[in-house]
């Protein structure tokens, strides 16, 4: 059927607010891709800039594109992809286990770094858990009680004096959950899941977009 040619047309601010909402999540991926581009290129860039040098002066006429700026970051990239992979792969294997025990002892006697290692690998450790009696995803009440916050339970301690049980749930923020609160909540006052890390990390960035049709919300004791 044609068109409605009486049908009224969409506003310039709805024009703008769809054409917005369309391109948001493309510039979105491109920034997070840009952001690892570039930072993956700039770990291996120190050896790869002078080496490409070198090889666009040896070979002038056929090699000369070497120089490029955009092909030393790809290079760059590359080997640091590359790296990365070597290290995974050796880390699954004797030796790599045995390196990597060395350089924790090495990274242990320095004053700060030994703190912020240690806390980060805990931390890495815990979000690649599935849940558990310790390490699971949980509900929160933050910042009030009609209001949950998904959060991580990456340790449960005792109250000193009454014994009871104090659970310290990391509280990702959305879109970017590297960062976030520390919250000491009583045991029985999570509200307990059954989803996995990497739900809950989908759920948090992508603002609740990507979540399950049902979810719990009141605590166990209060139902």
């Amino acid at each position: 059927m044609p068109p409605d040619s009486h049908a009224p047309r969409p506003s310039l601010q709805k024009l703008f607010l769809t054409g917005l909402l369309t391109l948001l999540p493309i510039w979105l991926t491109w920034v997070v891709i840009k952001f690892v581009f570039v930072l993956l290129s700039g770990i291996s860039k120190p050896w790869v800039e002078p080496l490409s040098h070198q090889i666009a002066a040896s070979f002038p006429q056929s090699m000369g594109w070497f120089n490029g700026v955009w092909v030393q970051n790809t290079i760059a990239m590359i080997a640091t992809l590359f790296v990365i992979l070597a290290v995974g792969a050796l880390t699954r294997r004797v030796i790599g286990q045995r390196l990597l025990g060395w350089f924790e002892k090495l990274v242990a006697r320095i004053p700060l770094a030994n703190v912020i290692y240690t806390s980060a690998r805990k931390l890495l450790d815990i979000l690649q858990t599935q849940p558990g009696s310790t390490q699971r995803v949980v509900l929160i009440d933050f910042p009030h009680r009609d209001m949950k916050s998904v959060g991580l339970v990456t340790r449960v301690m005792r109250e000193e004096g009454t014994g009871r049980e104090l659970a310290a749930v990391y509280v990702p923020t959305t879109p970017n959950p590297t960062s976030g609160y520390l919250e000491i909540v009583p045991v029985e006052l999570l509200t307990p899941t059954d989803w996995t890390v990497d739900q809950a990390m989908s759920f948090i960035i992508s603002g609740g977009a990507v979540a399950p049709e049902a979810m719990p919300f009141t605590r166990a004791g209060d139902r």
